[in-house]
Order: structure tokens, then C-alpha cells, then sequence
């Protein structure tokens, strides 16, 4: 986990801020938190149809980065990543395959994860998982079996 600046949450202790207002606040966190590790943001919330959404799509050198933010106010229900279910990275995929076909030619690319952990009061606290997910749906292989002999 990364602290990130000198932001403090905007909610004090015991305050119950809307879910939608933690999720904007926690996508901006992560904006700002890839901006200063040296990536380009491009873009925010891309959204192709129902093919579902990127919440930031940007750039480090020349590999392209798909970013899912998910964001909480403490990890007592489990980390924010686990929230990532196979439908929503479906989804992701989706949206990231729009985006790469829009471009015409091959680039590097990943799928990451950012969790944002937004405690009141507190500095938020940044977690990037990279690589967190293939960015095309692997297949399941059988289980390797020995032969009997």
C-alpha cells in the first residue's frame, strides 16, 4: 500500500459518505496516484454501448494500461480487488478490445487493478495490482493426468 500525497479523505470519522461519491473520489485518488508514478492518463470512464466501462485508460513508455478502481472505506468485508468478479472483467475486456481495435495496430497492454482504501480523516491508501487479469479470457485447461501404467 501507497500513501498518496497529503490528501486527507473529505469525510470525518463516522461519516457514511454516498457509495457513487466514494467511487468518483477513489478513481480520482487513482488518477492522480498513476500520474505520478509517470503514467499518461488518456482517458476517464470509457464507455462503449453496454460493453461495459474502463474507469482509466493510460500510458507508461509504450504499453497501454486498462485500470479497474475499486475503492472502500476499510477492507473489513475483504480487499476492494475481490470485488472483480469473471463477469465484470468480461466486461472490461470488452471495453479494452473496443478501445485497442479503435487503434488499428497491435499494442502492449494490461489489465490492472487499483484498490483505494479511503479512511476518514486519513491519507488514502493505494494498492495497484498489475497484471491483475489477462486481457484475453484464458482457457480452462483439463488438469494434467499421468497415464496409469
Amino acid at each position: 500500500m501507497h500513501l498518496l500525497h497529503n490528501w486527507n479523505c473529505p469525510w470525518a470519522e463516522g461519516a457514511h459518505p454516498k457509495g457513487s461519491y466514494i467511487g468518483e473520489y477513489g478513481e480520482l485518488v487513482a488518477a492522480s496516484w498513476l500520474r505520478a508514478q509517470g503514467y499518461k492518463v488518456l482517458r476517464r470512464r470509457f464507455r462503449m454501448g453496454a460493453s461495459g466501462e474502463v474507469d482509466i485508460i493510460c500510458r507508461k513508455g509504450e504499453l497501454l494500461v486498462f485500470v479497474e478502481v475499486k475503492s472502500a472505506l476499510h477492507t473489513g468485508a475483504g480487499r476492494p480487488a475481490r470485488r472483480v468478479n469473471e463477469h465484470k472483467r468480461e466486461l472490461l475486456r470488452r471495453a479494452a478490445g473496443l478501445w485497442l481495435r479503435r487503434l488499428g495496430k497491435d499494442v502492449p497492454s494490461r489489465m490492472d487493478i487499483i484498490e483505494v482504501l479511503l479512511p476518514p480523516g486519513r491519507k488514502p491508501e493505494v494498492n495497484h495490482i498489475a497484471g491483475a487479469f489477462a486481457l484475453k479470457k484464458q482457457r480452462r485447461e483439463p488438469p494434467f493426468r499421468s497415464a496409469e501404467l
